[in-house]
């Protein structure tokens, strides 16, 4: 007695397009515009993946907070020979599988932010232009950024300048200076961190 025949099942579709699997492929590869296109493509996912977390939480997130943790999300993406970017087979689309990444990178750095008892940013006093206060205020506020901005040499200097108190997006700054768009969020990181010691 023969068993009978069942049709055999295809695998399924991968959920990644073509230009997802180009894109990382580039982004691999190490060629500049891709990574750039990866940066333009995905950075306001992790904007709003970042903000979404934190609300969640119920969290403050200064603008700064959210550009760090913008910054975290990429640096885990080319982190450890880009370990994030070769793991992606296409089971899901890049934007699905890249906001699974950003939330738990965020959800991380978030509850080290909790741990460490920096819920609420020292540097809210750089979104000086973003928030409604008396000129006095103001003038201090800004008097402390220029004191701390003489920390940094020229370029970062320049960077938080044109972000933070000029409220410049990454693509502006990118525009002006020159300067790759996927080097200005740790660059400013940099800044960040020299700018707190």
């Amino acid at each position: 007695m023969t068993e009978p025949m069942t049709p055999q099942t295809a695998p399924p579709a991968p959920l990644a397009t073509p230009d997802d699997q180009r894109l990382v492929a580039a982004c691999l590869a190490g060629d500049p515009a891709g990574w750039e296109e990866f940066v333009d493509r995905f950075g306001g996912l992790f904007m709003h993946v970042a903000e979404r977390t934190a609300v969640q939480r119920r969290m403050p997130l200064a603008r700064a907070d959210r550009d760090d943790l913008v910054a975290e999300v990429l640096l885990a993406c080319v982190r450890n020979d880009a370990t994030v970017l070769r793991a992606f087979a296409g089971r899901a689309s890049l934007p699905t599988y890249l906001t699974v990444i950003a939330r738990r990178v965020v959800a991380r750095s978030l509850v080290r932010r909790l741990e460490s008892g920096r819920l609420v940013s020292p540097w809210a006093a750089i979104d000086v232009a973003a928030t409604p206060r008396n000129e006095l205020s103001r003038a201090v506020d800004r008097e402390q950024v220029e004191s701390l901005l003489q920390r940094l040499d020229s370029d970062e200097a320049k960077l938080v300048r044109l972000h933070h108190l000029e409220g410049r997006s990454y693509g502006e700054i990118s525009r002006l200076t020159g300067m790759p768009l996927g080097s200005i969020g740790p660059v400013l990181s940099r800044a960040k961190a020299k700018m707190r010691a």
